[in-house]
């Protein structure tokens, strides 16, 4: 059940669907047939700037209120799609991966949620180790996902996959370096000539760069190599931000020459115009699932189940995949048959050497591994 405070909340505002912060670029709220917009709240972004999202008034209904704790651009286009499409209120509560899941665990025996979306299965798959997730439930249209997206369906069924992007992408500025002088693997990064001038995400604070220090750890057979490579990389000046977007600007300002992040967010800056381009390393690039799931103690259940489906659906892919909405999180491959990338992911992808990180293992070492960068490598 909710806490007081929330409930309290809901019961004053009846009709009000509220948008406490968001995530997206570029998200909105304007397809939504709601019947009135009543007050803004800011919302950070994961991938880069910041976007202001109308509250919604919704009038007619009595299906009550569906809790979407969400880091994805396009989380508050679908709760107004969904809600369009079923009347069922959607309150969205936007934020950065990991002080999302924080919060959302440390509600453990108290939830206020309904639904969590966010990228990376190896995080979803620690809150299911912890026994916060609806397990063993499966959606109706489950046979639509493509190969790939049944590749990452949580064997348990606690979590399902909504799309698929790249972790560990190199964003550069080809006027500043040349192709020929970009590195083939992680090992080049350590090179001189990329001294004080690399730039990647603390896993403690952006959930998608989680998987890449766990795909490093991975590749590289061991946690003490993993963490050794790390370290090397600090002593060759490594910077540290908060997330992808901050990483990109220190790109685009001159900071720093190569930027390890997200392959979405680049492409949404190649998209916009800034003079970015896109590298994968011949060593790999990781597959970083967006992936939803259940609370196991969902106020509403019945409306998370048909939210989950809705996002599964080719109608609700079709809203994740729109730049105009989404942002950035729009470049994602689909993981549902019949919908296409953007045209612009589908050609920024040729030729990617996909490697998947284990998210059992990988979740096992999420608490460790992220306190160590923090404590080690941020600081």
């Amino acid at each position: 059940m909710r806490n007081s405070a929330r409930v309290a909340l809901v019961a004053s505002t009846l009709t009000v669907v509220t948008v406490v912060s968001g995530c997206g670029t570029s998200n909105s709220a304007s397809d939504s047939n709601v019947s009135a917009t009543n007050n803004h709240s800011t919302a950070k972004s994961e991938t880069g700037g910041s976007a202001s999202i109308n509250t919604d008034v919704k009038t007619g209904t009595n299906k009550g209120t569906l809790v979407l704790y969400a880091a994805e651009g396009y989380d508050a286009a679908m709760g107004a799609a969904f809600e369009k499409k079923t009347g069922i209120k959607v309150e969205v509560h936007d934020d950065s991966t990991g002080p999302l899941i924080t919060d959302a665990e440390s509600q453990a025996s108290n939830p206020h949620w309904d639904v969590i979306w966010f990228d990376g299965d190896s995080s979803a798959q620690a809150m299911d180790n912890q026994g916060l997730l609806l397990q063993g439930w499966t959606p109706n249209d489950v046979n639509n996902y493509t190969a790939l997206g049944q590749s990452l369906i949580a064997k348990d069924k606690s979590y399902y996959p909504t799309g698929v992007t790249g972790m560990g992408a190199i964003g550069y500025d080809p006027k500043v370096t040349p192709e020929s002088d970009l590195p083939k693997t992680f090992n080049d990064l350590l090179e001189p000539q990329w001294k004080n001038a690399i730039a990647m995400n603390d896993p403690a604070i952006s959930g998608p760069t989680y998987p890449l220090v766990a795909g490093v750890v991975q590749q590289m057979a061991s946690v003490a190599s993993g963490e050794r490579f790390f370290t090397q990389l600090k002593n060759n000046g490594l910077h540290v931000y908060d997330t992808n977007s901050v990483s990109i600007n220190a790109l685009l300002t001159g900071k720093v020459k190569l930027a390890i992040v997200q392959d979405s967010a680049l492409m949404n800056d190649e998209a916009s115009g800034d003079p970015i381009a896109i590298d994968y390393l011949q060593s790999g690039t990781y597959t970083l699932p967006s992936v939803i799931a259940i609370d196991k103690q969902a106020p509403d259940m019945a409306a998370a189940k048909e939210f989950v489906e809705f996002a599964l659906s080719q109608e609700g892919q079709k809203v994740m995949i729109n730049p105009k909405v989404a942002g950035a999180d729009a470049y994602l491959t689909p993981v549902i048959k019949g919908v296409s990338a953007t045209p612009l992911a589908t050609s920024s992808r040729k030729n990617v050497n996909w490697v998947r990180v284990d998210p059992i293992t990988a979740a096992i070492q999420k608490n460790s591994l992220e306190t160590w960068f923090h404590d080690n490598i941020t600081y």
